[in-house]
């Protein structure tokens, strides 16, 4: 039983490391084409 608590767990921070890192890049990529035109 406590291995699968363990296993939800890593799982659920494995996704929210997964999310931010998804979130960060698309935020990048909307900064880096917002501001080409004015390069």
């Amino acid at each position: 039983m406590k291995k699968i608590v363990v296993l939800v767990l890593v799982a659920l921070g494995a996704f929210a490391v997964y999310r931010k890192i998804q979130a960060d890049r698309a935020e990048l990529d909307l900064w880096t084409e917002a501001t080409a035109g004015d390069a």
